[in-house]
């Protein structure tokens, strides 16, 4: 069965002048001919964006959208009608919120965060500003979420003690501005990690991985840098955390631990002003 507003694996049933089509089970699919691959063959699969076009016909994109059903997103308005406003998607069609799903009237150029969802009564796909139902803490089922556990977060907004995210487009949690070391933008999704979950149902998050799991590839980090600067690099375990974060991407507290393990495994020697490749 094909999922409207989701990616599909389907077959290629023929080609034609315009493009190729698609098995959808009870119908065949459209895959226009702008994004054919020029090896795809009669019978080959290929994974494929299916959304309604303008006249309500199902049809398929290689394009990924900047959301799929399911999904909480900030998107931008590009036009207003008096039915609802449409944003911008990232594919040839636009995004549709219905005036009702509407907080306030939207307006061209305001980036709104926005929940996908299936419309009923339509059966496509549309958006809606009224998130809470998705990802309220207070009535939502916590038990799956585990500190420690890896999740994908969406920077929703600024609040005075952090950045508030979305987790895995369910729940609310909070990224301290401490645990940040760089401006983050509105809208951005990044890989975490559960800090710390609250008896109140306050989830705390940080940036990256847990432990050592995050440590690793840091390593590899530092080392192929000291390569690069003729084995010597003038970082240390006094310097300012920014100063690392600019230099090498990662927070003070991973620097130090990456080079901890560099210089258990004899990969490094430590020097009062910076650390340097061994021999």
């Amino acid at each position: 069965m094909v999922q409207v507003g989701r990616y599909n694996t389907l077959r290629v049933v023929k080609h034609v002048d315009f493009g190729v089509y698609l098995d959808g089970g009870d119908t065949e699919i459209l895959l226009p001919k702008r994004y054919v691959p020029a090896d795809l063959d009669d019978g080959d699969e290929i994974e494929v964006f299916i959304y309604h076009d303008s006249e309500s016909r199902l049809v398929a994109t290689t394009e990924h959208p900047l959301g799929i059903v399911g999904d909480i997103v900030i998107l931008e308005c590009v036009s207003v009608t008096e039915q609802g406003a449409f944003l911008r998607w990232g594919i040839m069609k636009d995004l549709f919120v219905p005036l009702s799903q509407q907080i306030s009237r939207m307006v061209v150029g305001g980036s709104y965060t926005v929940y996908i969802y299936i419309d009923e009564q339509t059966g496509r796909v549309a958006a809606t500003e009224k998130t809470w139902p998705y990802i309220d803490n207070e009535n939502a089922d916590l038990g799956e979420l585990k500190e420690r556990d890896i999740v994908d977060l969406l920077i929703y907004r600024r609040t005075d003690l952090g950045y508030e995210v979305i987790i895995n487009n369910k729940n609310i949690g909070l990224l301290h501005y401490n645990e940040v070391f760089r401006e983050l933008e509105l809208g951005e999704r990044l890989k975490g990690f559960i800090k710390k979950i609250r008896t109140d149902n306050k989830i705390d998050v940080v940036l990256g991985q847990p432990g050592y799991q995050k440590v690793a590839p840091e390593e590899e980090k530092i080392l192929q840098m000291l390569k690069e600067s003729n084995g010597y690099l003038p970082y240390h375990d006094k310097s300012d955390p920014e100063e690392i974060y600019t230099a090498f991407g990662m927070s003070k507290k991973t620097f130090k631990m990456a080079v901890g393990a560099l210089y258990k495994q004899h990969k490094i020697a430590l020097t009062k002003t910076g650390i340097k490749l061994e021999e």
